[in-house]
């Protein structure tokens, strides 16, 4: 019996040892790898990288380097490496099948950061969500909504679908639909719009503000507008040119029709 005790206290006490200079090599590890990304995202060169790749790379790197502390910790616990090898050779279809879908997305994330169809800071709309990109990692997309929800949008998603970045131009045109009654006139109208959009300044001369009568509705006719304006102001001119036209319309005397129904009564 004392034999047996010894045995297992002489096990115990080696298998202790190896967790505990594996614990130490681990946190050691652990503090190395944030100041070797603290060092490369100060560097100068790293600096002059586009966000969308240094996003991209300190994801990539974290994880690298922590596959690297992992394998380095393997043999301090007594497990050979080659055993591990021979055993993620043989599950090695196996892997790929589980893996497929992070497969796909780090595939996808190279083909974002060097395609570049966005760019953070981007208001962009994808996969059914629609946000400012805030980050590219490896595997996935960031996005903040407008009413501030964060949403990761998968890479491998993210190249199979439509992309439409409202960022990416210069200028975005603004459209406006109006309606006034029948009897009104259509040229007084149209100069009402114009005048409304010449005299907000952050609407663009060139190209031309546009305004016509472009339908006969059933209870009413309809105008439309369109102005240029910079991609960062579209929201900001369309709802206050939104106002400026109704009160335009309003202090001009132009009724602004409803759906309605007349019915006449035949003795």
């Amino acid at each position: 019996m004392p034999a047996i005790l010894s045995t297992i206290l002489t096990a115990a006490v080696g298998i202790g040892t190896k967790l505990l200079w594996a614990a130490i090599v681990f946190v050691v590890g652990s503090l190395l790898i944030k100041f070797l990304l603290r060092v490369i995202g100060r560097s100068k060169a790293y600096a002059r990288i586009d966000l969308e790749m240094r996003s991209f790379l300190d994801s990539f790197i974290r994880i690298a380097l922590y596959v690297v502390l992992i394998v380095a910790i393997v043999p301090i616990l007594g497990i050979e490496i080659a055993s591990i090898i021979t055993v993620l050779a043989a599950a090695g279809a196996a892997i790929g099948l589980a893996l497929q879908g992070s497969l796909s997305n780090f595939a996808g994330g190279i083909m974002l950061v060097f395609l570049k169809p966005f760019r953070i800071g981007d208001f962009i709309e994808a996969a059914g969500q629609s946000g400012v990109v805030r980050e590219i990692t490896i595997f996935y997309t960031v996005l903040t909504t407008g009413d501030n929800k964060r949403v990761m949008i998968p890479n491998g998603t993210l190249m199979g679908a439509a992309i439409v970045n409202y960022s990416a131009e210069e200028l975005r045109r603004v459209d406006m639909s109006f309606t006034a009654a029948y009897g009104t006139d259509p040229d007084r109208v149209t100069a009402l719009l114009l005048e409304a959009a010449e005299a907000d300044s952050r609407v663009r001369r060139d190209p031309a503000p546009f305004a016509r009568m472009t339908a006969q509705n059933d209870c009413s006719l309809g105008f439309t507008l369109r102005v240029w304006v910079e991609s960062g102001k579209y929201w900001d001119v369309y709802h206050d040119l939104l106002r400026d036209i109704h009160n335009r319309l309003i202090a001009a005397e132009i009724e602004i029709p409803f759906p309605q129904l007349d019915v006449h009564l035949d003795k």
